[in-house]
């Protein structure tokens, strides 16, 4: 993938909302055993992460791609994973700092790959179960998305008694900074293959299961908030309940949280040199690049989400170049 470098000035860099505050996963630890994901859009290495072609958000409850991410392609790997089996998942930035928000739930499905293995699954009709959802630390004023911006895992444990079968693991980051305007959720989902093993017998009934699109809806309390900078926060987690056989308590989000172990499959994909990156918490604050970032090169070509103020800005630089 190439890039045109565009030496901006700061005071425009502080104002373009695209490469640092958006992102993806980059790598999912199982038990232990870590697993890398594919940057996007890049020549893919074999992984269990279905990659995605482009780090912005899926924009609109009714998106396509609210399934497992922009474009998302069927991932080469199925992992191996046990009912009760812990999973790590680290988020980065587009341009490979840390993940760039800190407003908004993280939300864990599950859905079975049915008729054929994953790595074949069509998922657009999937059937997707909720097995956990994390919003706000006591006091309700700090997000647990906090401490993935801050550089730890998102922290997950599958159903103990979860019935055997091939499975899509979507891991979603629902990102709040612009949710007091309707339409301004960014959703940041991301589909794992794993294999279930083991002889439980837990399902989900049809009753607690979704379509994505058609398990959100713009307007939804925890998608569209005008309060959402107001605290303490009251918030309504969107989407089905948590399934009754789901672990209790299983994200922890911890900053503190050790890295995998040693054992791991696939090979790391190279990615840019690591910088600071922020959203901040205040009212009305978007996606923007930190200081640090100033001198990173911009990919040229329009991105799918930029702001209001800057739209016409980028669509002339394009036209000019």
């Amino acid at each position: 993938m190439s890039f045109r470098p565009y030496h901006l000035p700061l005071s425009l860099l502080v104002l373009l909302p695209f490469v640092s505050g958006h992102g993806y996963v980059a790598q999912v630890a199982i038990d232990g055993k870590d697993y890398y994901g594919n940057l996007p859009n890049a020549d893919p290495v074999p992984s269990i992460v279905r990659q995605i072609n482009d780090v912005s958000p899926v924009k609109g409850a009714d998106n396509p791609y609210l399934n497992c991410g922009q474009d998302a392609q069927l991932a080469s790997l199925v992992a191996n994973a046990n009912p009760g089996s812990q999973m790590q998942f680290w988020w980065k930035g587009g341009d490979g700092s840390d993940w760039p928000h800190n407003i908004g739930p993280i939300m864990t499905y599950m859905a079975q790959c049915v008729g054929t293995t994953c790595d074949k699954y069509n998922s657009t009709t999937a059937e997707w179960f909720k097995i956990e959802e994390t919003g706000l630390e006591p006091g309700d004023t700090v997000w647990y998305q906090q401490n993935i911006m801050n550089g730890g895992p998102s922290n997950i444990t599958l159903p103990p008694t979860l019935a055997p079968g091939q499975y899509l693991v979507r891991h979603e980051i629902i990102a709040l900074h612009l949710a007091n305007e309707m339409g301004g959720a960014e959703f940041y989902p991301s589909c794992t293959q794993v294999n279930i093993q083991g002889d439980q017998s837990g399902v989900a009934p049809a009753s607690a299961e979704v379509t994505f699109p058609g398990g959100y809806s713009d307007d939804d309390p925890g998608i569209y908030d005008p309060t959402i900078f107001d605290t303490p926060v009251q918030y309504t987690f969107p989407g089905p309940p948590v399934v009754s056989f789901a672990a209790s308590g299983s994200n922890t989000s911890s900053p503190t949280s050790s890295s995998p172990g040693s054992t791991s499959a696939g090979t790391p994909a190279s990615s840019p040199t690591s910088s600071s990156s922020g959203s901040g918490s205040g009212s009305g604050s978007k996606c923007r690049l930190g200081v640090g970032q100033a001198t990173f090169a911009l990919q040229a070509r329009r991105p799918q989400s930029v702001s209001r103020v800057m739209r016409g800005w980028w669509e002339s630089m394009m036209s000019s170049s």
